[in-house]
């Protein structure tokens, strides 16, 4: 037996098969008694939407693409997991792609290797108005994380008072000597972090000492973390506190005190941001700030799928929370066990 088409559909209602086609794609000018006659015809047909054929006629494949630089960090496996599955609730297919440095990103959101999607969701690693240029991307672009990009949507997690509210937990506790391992605290988006932990130093009346300040080769592997506590060790400045600019590399440096001989937090506390799942099964727990990810990735479908429907406006940022989420690994120095 055939598959029932359009034509069959059109019959049975008697009407055109483009008035049939207009009612499946919901478009607003059909009567309503014709739409109404029109879908128990389909009903009555046994006929399917051809989705293929669909996205060609509306001019949409019901698809996006999620872009985010590695899988390999937790961070961003989690959320690229969250979007998919935010987007699938909307009727969304995804498409991933891994965007390795600027300028993939940019050929993201340009369409260049994202030419079959409605939209794209960008999780940025590098992706600045410098590097974008004058460039207009040709479909809507939300970007989750990072810095403001003039030209699309952004989603701005609190990574500035965050980090501050990390920075100043550590200071409740005793702590003084605070390392910082990151990447080059100047670099945006990671500089609002190092930001916070100066606003922490400042409302302190503690001064800053670069010496603490700790340079790792990439900032989203559990080895720089571990590689840069070993470095700050070996140059025999004194430190207390170590936070990281991640949960990623705040593994790597408890391994790091741990080999040496120093006990978490009896020692040397130990900090991350991200809040992974991973933070709660490390050796002590992790302590860490949560980015409100529920809500970032919420607010990053929304405005996607409204640019997706039409809405044509300025540019639009919305500004995320964070909290502090402590665990053992930051409790009092005095703490033993």
């Amino acid at each position: 037996m055939s598959r029932p088409t359009l034509a069959d559909v059109a019959a049975r209602a008697g009407v055109s098969a483009k008035t049939v086609s207009n009612v499946l794609l919901g478009r607003r000018y059909v009567a309503e008694a014709t739409r109404a006659s029109v879908l128990v015809a389909v009903a009555e047909v046994g006929y399917t939407v051809n989705e293929a054929g669909r996205g060609l006629a509306s001019g949409r494949t019901g698809r996006v693409a999620v872009v985010v630089p590695m899988i390999y960090q937790p961070y961003f496996a989690e959320v690229a997991e969250r979007l998919i599955l935010a987007l699938e609730e909307h009727g969304l297919t995804t498409t991933l792609r891994i965007a390795h440095d600027t300028a993939a990103e940019r050929d993201a959101v340009l369409g260049i290797t994202t030419p079959d999607v409605d939209g794209v969701i960008l999780c940025p690693h590098g992706l600045s108005p410098e590097v974008l240029g004058d460039a207009v991307p040709p479909r809507p672009v939300v970007q989750l994380g990072g810095g403001i990009m003039p030209t699309f949507d952004c989603v701005i997690m609190g990574e500035r008072e965050g980090f501050r509210a990390m920075a100043e937990h550590l200071l409740d506790t005793g702590r003084r000597r605070i390392a910082l391992i990151g990447t080059g605290p100047a670099e945006a988006p990671q500089g609002s972090r190092f930001a916070g932990y100066l606003d922490a130093l400042a409302a302190h009346g503690i001064a800053l000492d670069e010496r603490l300040l700790i340079t790792g080769s990439d900032w989203d592997r559990r080895a720089s973390g571990y590689e840069a506590v070993v470095g700050l060790l070996q140059t025999g400045v004194e430190f207390d506190a170590v936070m990281c600019f991640n949960d990623a590399m705040a593994v790597g440096a408890l391994r790091g005190l741990r080999s040496h001989g120093l006990r978490v937090p009896q020692d040397v506390a130990v900090t991350g941001f991200d809040d992974t799942d991973e933070a709660e099964f490390t050796t002590p727990p992790l302590s860490s700030v949560s980015p409100e990810q529920e809500e970032m990735v919420a607010a990053t479908v929304r405005m996607l799928i409204e640019r997706i429907g039409g809405r044509d406006e300025l540019p639009r940022v919305v500004h995320t929370g964070a909290h502090l989420v402590p665990r053992a690994s930051s409790a009092p120095a005095a703490q033993d066990g």
